[in-house]
């Protein structure tokens, strides 16, 4: 039996679960099938003459105009991925096959709707990135802007903000903001503190933003569309917030985006935390605990590099090394508490005396090691020493107790008193004790073996 061809009508194309689109040269819409407005949330009619790139997520754009280029130069593309932004404000994620019709000068375009598909993939992909980026970061910091990153591939978040949250002293802060409104004056403490205190994500959305701005009697200028807070919860309880803001124009948050950051919230909570830990670890091994002063670890660090490039720029640096004369009276009379707000104090001075790129370290219970680089020339260290005596010349008002403190101070040049980091300090070392004992420090230089 022969079988009869069949035409099948265009407006079969309506039917079609896939949106059917021809868009020219510019991206412009020529066609658009009823399947368009499931996906897109825009009638047909809607979609005539919108310019497709306008309605694409923004970081999606250029990947997307290479593509375009491929398919002009007669490559089809299949199943190429990117984001809309649809009428509702919601983000989709559409599959594209896709082939350029050099004739009618049109691309002609197959979408599907993959968007459920890729919250999934895109949840399971978002725990593994930040567990790595966890491992990988550096610091606070780099930590913030991958985690940013990361969730920039599950919601549209060119408005995103990490808040900490610190038990101890009940103060907020906001180590992490990017706002592209920089004049928005919704009270984003006011908002955090609730999310904090109630445990529990806060979205505001064009239907409750203003009635709820207007229930807490708060008047602000450039009012977000969307605003969305989620708690950062550990074992320790709320560490933080995260924070998505959008304005009009942008991205409609939804209780399913809520439920998106939710899922990854405790993750970054933990990679938080972890990242403090580590920080304070790094900062334990170089600073000392009392005065928050580098320590000797540090201090052999920083004088090393300062070498390096004294040598190969064939300049000076000066060590000079401290100690406080009669410091064991104090804690042996007065109690130690007296003797470490005293250390505390010097500290603060010695720091007030000096440049930037200077350094002054504890090296021992009352020495301090002070690097002056660069430095033009060696007398401009016996300035410096000169400014220290007067910084420390004043008493010191501890508990009703006025101590007034004398500081020996030895001084070594590079490269005239060592070549390394042990000569320098062995040479500053003696020539403090001499001064402490009345010895002329031209004397060391024959003792510690230097050509004069």
């Amino acid at each position: 039996m022969e079988t009869k061809p069949y035409t099948l009508p265009a407006s079969f194309i309506d039917l079609l679960i896939d949106a059917v689109f021809a868009v020219d040269v510019d991206g412009r819409v020529l066609f658009a099938s009823a399947a368009c407005e499931r996906i897109f949330g825009y009638t047909p009619q809607e979609m005539l003459g919108r310019v497709m790139f306008d309605m694409m997520v923004p970081q999606d754009r250029e990947r997307t105009r290479q593509s375009v280029q491929q398919v002009m130069a007669g490559q089809p593309q299949l199943n190429f991925e990117n984001r809309y932004i649809r009428k509702d404000g919601q983000i989709a994620y559409i599959m594209w096959s896709t082939r350029w019709s050099p004739p009618d000068q049109v691309r002609i375009g197959i979408a599907r709707d993959v968007t459920q598909r890729k919250r999934a993939e895109s949840k399971q992909a978002v725990l593994y990135a930040i567990s790595e980026a966890t491992s990988t970061a550096e610091d606070l910091p780099t930590l913030f802007q991958n985690i940013h990153q990361i969730i920039g591939t599950l919601l549209a978040v060119d408005n995103f903000t990490v808040a900490l949250y610190d038990q101890e002293s009940n103060k907020l802060s906001f180590p992490y903001h990017i706002d592209t409104m920089s004049e928005t004056c919704i009270p984003v403490s006011a908002l955090c503190e609730e999310v904090i205190l109630n445990g529990q994500p806060l979205l505001l959305t064009s239907e409750n933003m203003q009635d709820y701005l207007t229930e807490q009697q708060i008047t602000v200028h450039n009012v977000p569309l969307c605003w969305l807070g989620v708690p950062l919860k550990s074992q320790n309880g709320t560490i933080g917030v995260l924070i998505c803001k959008s304005y009009p124009g942008g991205t409609h948050y939804n209780e399913q985006d809520q439920e998106l950051l939710q899922f990854v919230s405790t993750q970054i909570a933990t990679a938080i935390e972890r990242q403090q830990m580590q920080t304070r670890l790094q900062y334990m091994a170089q600073y000392d605990q009392l005065t928050t002063l580098p320590n000797r670890a540090l201090l052999y660090d920083r004088l090393n590099v300062a070498l390096l490039k004294a040598r190969r720029e064939r300049s000076h640096l000066s060590l000079l090394f401290l100690d406080l004369d009669k410091f064991k009276q104090v804690n042996d009379t007065l109690g130690h508490h007296v003797g470490d707000r005293l250390l505390q104090e010097v500290a603060r001075r010695l720091k007030q005396c000096l440049r930037e790129s200077d350094t002054v370290a504890r090296v021992g219970g009352d020495e301090f090691v002070i690097l002056l680089q660069p430095i033009p020339l060696p007398e401009h260290a016996a300035l410096v020493k000169e400014k220290i005596r007067d910084a420390l010349r004043p008493p010191i008002s501890i508990d009703k107790h006025s101590l007034s403190i004398v500081p020996s101070i030895g001084i070594a040049h590079y490269p005239d008193h060592g070549d390394n980091e042990e000569q320098l300090l062995k040479y500053a070392d003696q020539a403090m004790y001499a001064e402490k004992h009345g010895r002329p420090p031209q004397t060391l230089t024959a003792e510690l073996g230097l050509t004069p």
